[in-house]
């Protein structure tokens, strides 16, 4: 569970470094890069430690698959709630099929 709340937590730090300049698109380039890279400094802070943490539970691709699905949700809300753009019908179809590929990954075949 700790993996988890780490990596919820850690991409939710990614997600305002690599999308969160969009809401200011006025200021300088160079702003917007030192910014994401401070914000970014704190994601892998926790990012590294939920990835060590959790390969003691999980293997590294059931690690990555975890990080997608969790970076599909963060995001899907950031881009309602922060940027205001519209979560499309094709969008969550889109997603929804990359929940297949989870299954795929942690079913024990």
């Amino acid at each position: 569970m700790h993996t988890i709340i780490l990596l919820t937590i850690s991409n939710i730090f990614m997600t305002f470094a690599w999308y969160g300049h969009l809401k200011y698109k006025d200021s300088p380039l160079w702003m917007a890069i030192v910014a994401s890279w401070g914000i970014a400094f704190f994601e892998y802070c926790l990012q590294v430690p939920a990835n060590r943490i959790g390969h003691y539970e999980f293997t590294a691709a059931q690690l990555k698959t975890i990080q997608e699905v969790i970076t599909l949700v963060v995001f899907c809300v950031f881009s309602v709630l922060y940027l205001k753009e519209p979560l499309k019908w094709n969008y969550v179809a889109g997603f929804s099929m990359m929940v297949g590929a989870v299954f795929i990954i942690f079913y024990e075949w």
